[in-house]
């Protein structure tokens, strides 16, 4: 089978390879995959920019759904035929007390598919069965395959943050999760809702318009701190989500945000601070990590989905797995959200 293999830690140490297709065990499935998205991740072990162990070589995916091709001798509930959609869990202990407490995403031993264990862009990839969600009959698979990254915002807006309807809520970054985090926050009814990110997102932050965005600001232009405390009663954010990859976006996250405020940080960044964290100190801040999602996310995302709550059709372009190349460098280059690929 065709599957795009991130070989070795140097930039653009990634190619089509061919390899077998997967051995399944009893407690797993064997998908065919329909569509897997490329993530901004896929994007850093591309770029060597990563921050995170990689067992290499391993085949990169983990944003994924398709229709169940081989079903494990333990596996029930799931027949072959079935449209799934797959967490990202890939290995989890399933003894420690995160797992026990259905926090699997925070297990210490959890790895997951793209960088631990082969991922999906492939023609097939092995998955644990509890992995597994069923796709409703409404739902696309080119939408399914984005169902990842839109619990992941779902974690980090509907359950580790507090919006009240009214609130200024200021999304730093208009990438694939600042754009999901746009349409989480805007159905828990803020009064005024900004997107910042800079001149070369000018394409991604029309989109964040169209998804519900009040205000569009662009970093290297706009005095972002100014309009953001221009806003209401002029004391800043309630809550800023933080989606951008450098850790020095925490900077100005922590002088818009009001006193008594929330920053959830989503967005990765392996530089070291050169900043003080006094303010969050001064101000009284609640700083909220945000990583991953758990079973009851999924279902609510996938429930939004069904309800058309979500509209995820302006954020991608969708390439057949062939045009990989093509569709990293599209992405890469913030033309798109999001890039879609087709097995």
């Amino acid at each position: 089978m065709r599957a795009i293999v991130n070989y070795e830690n140097r930039p653009f140490a990634v190619e089509m390879r061919e390899k077998p297709v997967p051995q399944i065990g009893d407690e797993d499935v064997l998908l065919a995959v329909r569509g897997v998205g490329v993530c901004g991740s896929d994007l850093h072990q591309w770029h060597a920019s990563h921050s995170w162990p990689v067992n290499y070589p391993v085949t990169l995916g983990h944003e994924f759904c398709g229709v169940i091709a081989e079903v494990g001798r333990a596996v029930r509930g799931f027949s072959v035929g079935d449209r799934v959609v797959s967490e990202t869990a890939a290995e989890i202990c399933g003894r420690c007390v995160y797992c026990r407490d259905g926090l699997y995403n925070l297990c210490p031993e959890r790895k997951g598919f793209g960088y631990g264990l082969d991922g999906a862009m492939a023609d097939y990839v092995r998955v644990p069965a509890r992995c597994l969600h069923r796709i409703p009959d409404s739902v696309a698979f080119e939408d399914a395959a984005m169902t990842e990254p839109a619990c992941v915002a779902c974690n980090a807006v509907i359950e580790l943050s507090r919006i009240a309807p009214g609130d200024i809520v200021v999304v730093l970054g208009p990438g694939t999760i600042g754009l999901m985090v746009v349409q989480m926050c805007k159905l828990c009814g803020p009064g005024q809702l900004v997107l910042v990110g800079t001149s070369r997102d000018a394409e991604r932050l029309e989109i964040g318009r169209q998804l519900g965005a009040d205000i569009t600001l662009m970093a290297d232009r706009d005095d972002v701190i100014g309009h953001v405390r221009a806003l209401g009663d002029g004391f800043g954010a309630h809550l800023v989500v933080d989606c951008v990859g450098l850790s020095s976006a925490l900077k100005p996250a922590m002088e818009m945000a009001r006193p008594m405020g929330q920053i959830t940080k989503v967005g990765w960044g392996r530089e070291p601070l050169d900043f003080s964290l006094d303010p969050l100190v001064q101000k009284a801040l609640r700083l909220q990590g945000s990583f991953s999602h758990t079973y009851k996310t999924w279902e609510r995302v996938l429930t939004l989905m069904a309800g058309k709550q979500l509209n995820l059709a302006p954020m991608r372009r969708v390439f057949p797995l062939d045009d990989w190349e093509t569709a990293f460098r599209t992405m890469d280059s913030l033309a798109i959200a999001k890039s879609v690929l087709t097995p």
